[in-house]
């Protein structure tokens, strides 16, 4: 039995997993989706959201269990995995990004992200969101309709700071964990180009490749699972 640990992305919490989960139990292996401080149900303040709180809350779950992990980031959430696998790197049997930010040492997002015309960011700075008309075309365009009502609905801002936070990495502790990367061709939030960017510059054991969106959590995820369960 594998023990996968999810990480969701901006604007999401552990709810976004549940279609994954149930595929990852099926299959007779243990899923543990979190809330990211300051996501989902976690009602850290704002101004207390740092990328080092993300990577904290990520470790402390870590620690509380009794066998290594395979460590999955979605989009954002691949800042958090990669700071946390840095500091339980004997922990952790592998890395996963979905379509996620998979950033080197001393990077941020400002350093490899594209803005995006659809993100707007607050008057104070502090944080970005995007209008929900435009959620749908930049992060669910192949997912059903009641996925996306669903996402919208819950829909939060998200914190700008830990997202502009250089990565403090080293090749002794997050660079010898095995790193996958899962990509998607149809991907209007983190463009095709963009994630094969990042892979150019933190090269993986392997890529995978998915016909689909940003979200294959919703838009795939039997496809997802097959490749979690079969080739990582």
């Amino acid at each position: 039995m594998s023990v996968y640990l999810l990480i969701h992305g901006a604007w999401h919490g552990a709810w976004c997993w549940g279609k994954m989960i149930a595929l990852l139990e099926s299959a007779g292996h243990r899923a543990i989706a979190i809330d990211l401080p300051g996501h989902g149900e976690d009602k850290t303040p704002i101004s207390e959201l740092t990328l080092e709180a993300y990577a904290n809350c990520v470790a402390t779950v870590i620690d509380g269990l009794d066998q290594e992990v395979i460590l999955v980031g979605h989009s954002m959430g691949g800042m958090a995995v990669s700071q946390a696998a840095e500091y339980r790197p004997n922990r952790i049997k592998s890395l996963v990004y979905i379509s996620a930010f998979l950033f080197k040492n001393g990077q941020n997002m400002i350093d490899v992200i594209p803005p995006h015309p659809y993100v707007q960011i607050s008057d104070d700075g502090d944080t970005m969101t995007v209008s929900k008309h435009k959620v749908k075309d930049m992060l669910y365009n192949n997912c059903h309709m009641e996925d996306v009502q669903d996402a919208v609905s819950r829909w939060q801002v998200e914190a700008l700071r830990p997202l502009l936070t250089p990565l403090e990495l080293t090749q002794g502790n997050f660079g010898r964990i095995p790193r996958y990367y899962i990509e998607c061709l149809r991907d209007n939030s983190v463009t095709i180009e963009t994630q094969r960017s990042m892979q150019t510059a933190s090269p993986c054991k392997k890529v995978f490749t998915l016909d689909t969106d940003h979200t294959p959590l919703f838009s795939t995820p039997g496809q997802l699972c097959s490749i979690l369960l079969n080739q990582i």
